[in-house]
Order: structure tokens, then C-alpha cells, then sequence
């Protein structure tokens, strides 16, 4: 089993309705209790008593890592597992130091599916895909049951179209061609005891083949590929003059969606809040012209409050000392291997750090006294306002390359831009309609 998708989607459903409590970016009192609930329940499932570090610049991070701290002190005897040389860590976050990631389109499989389509429950609705067949409308996409999915969660989209072929392939050669074969009652029993799987198989490469379908339909009809390299510029890259030039040029493109202008502008906002040149009036300007409505044009200084330099207690991009910005000289000189998929988390950066030994307490201080210096090995990461399924891929990524390290990733709600962008409207504190409404006006559909 996937731990970190296992125990992410558990936790979502433990304390899916924390995301309304956290308006204005502190608890409500009814929520705090419910979400502390969610988490200590986890931590028994996994039979794990850890040390807690959290965001120092997060009120909300330090209210629940104190939460879970109480009751682990007052329930100690269920917390009473065996002892490890090193202790467990639990690290809590908050999705407003890191608001870029949840506004990327995504390349990977399971990623892509969650922003394009909508994951509710491990099941997509297809019911508005052109042309679809009844037995379509609504298909359940579950790595547990469904080998084929379970392979290609994190696999990028080409690799995806090459796996399809194969499976289809596959399946060809397994068909039962005509009735010649079914000479004998040998014959028959044979086809009958395989007809199951032969079935599952044919439902199986239906699914996929539809999902795939579509997602390239929708690339194609988004121009998400145009967009999304501009959305990798903007957050990844440290030239204004060339960012400033594709988004305005990307911006004047008839097709290009209300949701997808929408999120550039965000993302500019966000990248080049405090530049001096920043030409963010303009842009508003611009989608003003578009006829993008004023609530959703509301939604990008939405989001600065949500999550700017005012808020965010570490910085996104745009490293300053001299061997950071010697890394990235080098890795500039190798080449991106894919222009789609240069952005990494700032989780990455976190956990990084925080394997190495290297996590500054003064931005994640313990909870209570800690003599602990030895390298974490099992991590469990917990994510105020909600983690992505880019995240989930970083887990999973350095549960791969480190050896003796497993990391498991929580969050109050698996995020694509729609419900992101719902949480921060909440957050900020806008009224219900105007959420709802947007939701609706910024619909892929």
C-alpha cells in the first residue's frame, strides 16, 4: 500500500469540514478539536508517539501541534508504543507559506486527473465528456484495485500515452478471437474460469483509455502546454522582462480560459509582489478587457493576502546566499530536463533540510523541551489548508532516495486550483456567495 496516499486520503476524511473553520487563518473553536481528533487518530493507526516541530510564522500551526501534544500527555498509555533509537517527527505546516503550488497545472497522471477532472472519493464524473457511454459517466480510479493505475500514478503524461498502447496491446493478444477455439468442454471451462479476468481487463483498458481521452482533449483545447510553461517561468525563474512578456502575450490568446488567466495573473502576483516594476495593474487591466468577472479578478488580491511575503515565513524562490545561487547556476548549465515540470514544492526544501538535521528551530521550533539532534527517519507531515498531489509526488520521490527515511503526507483536504482557491476565499474572509459563485464562474467545464 501507498502510506502516503493511504494516510493523506484518510486523513481528509476524518477532518474534511476543518476548511470552513479556518476563516481568517486561525481556528475555530469547534474545527481545532475535530482536526486534533483526525491527526492523534492517525498517529495510533500508525503507532507512532512523536516529537512535534511546527511553523513558527503559523499561529494555526502552533495551536494544533500544542493540541496534539495535550493528548498525547493525557492519553500516554495509548501512546505507549516501543520505543526507537530515534524518534518519530511530527512536522505541521501551513498551505499559506508555500501558495504557488496548488495553482500549477500538473503533468502526472494521478495530478492531472485531480486538476482536470476532479477526484471525489477516488471516483471521477465523466458524464460531461463528449460522446461518452453510459457505463462511463462515473469510473473509480484506486490504486489498490486497479494495477494499471497504481503503476502510473506518478508517471508524466507521455509515459502514460506509451502504457496505454501496451495495455491495449495486451489486451489484444488476450481477446478472445472467435468461437474455433471452444472445441471441446476443455475449451469452454478454460474460457469461463478466464472470463473474469478477461473482463476486468476490458473494463480496465476502457477506463484508462477514456480518462487519457480526455485529459489530452482538454490539454489540447486549454493550450495548457502554452500555459503551463509560462506557469513554470513565473514560478521558477527570476527574469521579470521575459515573465512580464509571455504572460501579456499569453493573456491576449482567445482561448486561453478564464481559470487559466486567472491563475497566471496569481501566479505573477505572487512571484513579483514587491517588484519594482511590477506591472500587476495593468494585468488586472487586461483581464478586465477579457470580461473576466470582478469577483474572480478579486481572487488574485485574495490570494496575495492569503499568502505573500506579509504571511509566508520562508521565501518561495529567488535564493539569495552565494551557495544557493551556485547550485543553481549548475543546474541551470545541465539543462530542465522537462520544461513542464521544473517547479518542486517548497516541501521539498522543508524536508530536505529536515533530514539533513539542517531545519533551523528557530522556524520550527519542538513543542516543549527536545534534546533530539539525531537525523529524523520517520517523518509524518501534516499540512494546514490542504496538501496536492504535487506534494504527494515529492513524498514519494525521497521515500525512493533515501534509504531508512519514510515520510508519510497528511493534509485537511487534497487540493487542485478549484478547491484552493475556495479555501483561500474562506480564509480571507469573503462572504459564502461570492466563493460560491466564483467556484462556478472559474469552472473547467
Amino acid at each position: 500500500m501507498n502510506v502516503t496516499l493511504a494516510v493523506k486520503q484518510y486523513i481528509s476524511k476524518m477532518i474534511e469540514s476543518s476548511g470552513p473553520g479556518m476563516k481568517g487563518r486561525s481556528w475555530e473553536p469547534s474545527v481545532l478539536p475535530r482536526v486534533t481528533q483526525g491527526l492523534t487518530s492517525v498517529l495510533l493507526a500508525l503507532k507512532k508517539c512523536p516529537m512535534i516541530r511546527y511553523q513558527l510564522s503559523s499561529d494555526m500551526s502552533k495551536r494544533l501541534a500544542e493540541s496534539v501534544k495535550q493528548i498525547i500527555t493525557k492519553e500516554y498509555e495509548l501512546f505507549d508504543f516501543r520505543k526507537t533509537e530515534v524518534p518519530p517527527l511530527l512536522l505541521i505546516l501551513d498551505r499559506s507559506d508555500d501558495a504557488i503550488t496548488p495553482l500549477l497545472n500538473q503533468w502526472t497522471y494521478q495530478a492531472m486527473v485531480h486538476e482536470l477532472l476532479g477526484l471525489n472519493n477516488n471516483r471521477i464524473d465523466l458524464s460531461r465528456v463528449p460522446g461518452i457511454s453510459k457505463d462511463l459517466r462515473e469510473v473509480v480510479l484506486s490504486a489498490e484495485n486497479d494495477e494499471f493505475y497504481a503503476n502510473n500514478l506518478y508517471l508524466n503524461f507521455g509515459e502514460i500515452g506509451t502504457n496505454i498502447k501496451n495495455l491495449m496491446e495486451d489486451f489484444q493478444k488476450k481477446k478472445p478471437k472467435d468461437k474455433q477455439k471452444l472445441e471441446s468442454i476443455t475449451d469452454m471451462k478454460a474460457f469461463v474460469d478466464n472470463y473474469p479476468q478477461f473482463k476486468k481487463m476490458s473494463g480496465t483498458v476502457s477506463k484508462h483509455v477514456t480518462v487519457v481521452g480526455e485529459l489530452s482533449r482538454l490539454v489540447s483545447e486549454r493550450q495548457l502546454m502554452e500555459v503551463s510553461e509560462v506557469e513554470q517561468e513565473l514560478a521558477c525563474q527570476n527574469d521579470h522582462s521575459s515573465a512580464q512578456q509571455n504572460l501579456r502575450r499569453l493573456l491576449q490568446n482567445p482561448r486561453l480560459s478564464e481559470i487559466d488567466a486567472v491563475r497566471l495573473v496569481m501566479l505573477y502576483a505572487l512571484r513579483y509582489e514587491k517588484h519594482s516594476s511590477s506591472i500587476l495593474p495593468s494585468l488586472m487591466e487586461e483581464l478586465n478587457r477579457k470580461g473576466v468577472l470582478e469577483r474572480n479578478r478579486k481572487m488574485i488580491q485574495a490570494v496575495v493576502e492569503y499568502g505573500g511575503k506579509r504571511i509566508r515565513g520562508s521565501e518561495l524562490v529567488a535564493p539569495t546566499d552565494a551557495v544557493a545561487i551556485t547550485k543553481q547556476f549548475f543546474k541551470g548549465l545541465k539543462g530542465v530536463e522537462n520544461v513542464y515540470t521544473q517547479h518542486q514544492p517548497l516541501l521539498h526544501d522543508t524536508l530536505d533540510q529536515l533530514i539533513k538535521g539542517r531545519l533551523k528551530d528557530s522556524q520550527f521550533p519542538y513543542v516543549g523541551p527536545s534534546s533530539l539532534r539525531d537525523r529524523p527517519q520517520d517523518i509524518i507531515v501534516f499540512i494546514i489548508g490542504g496538501a496536492t498531489y504535487e506534494e504527494a509526488l515529492t513524498v514519494y520521490n525521497l521515500n525512493r532516495t533515501m534509504p531508512g527515511v519514510r515520510i508519510v503526507l497528511g493534509g485537511t483536504i487534497i487540493h487542485n486550483t478549484k478547491s484552493f482557491l475556495e479555501e483561500v476565499m474562506l480564509s480571507v474572509g469573503s462572504g459564502g456567495d461570492r466563493t460560491q459563485g466564483g467556484g462556478r464562474q472559474l469552472s473547467r467545464r
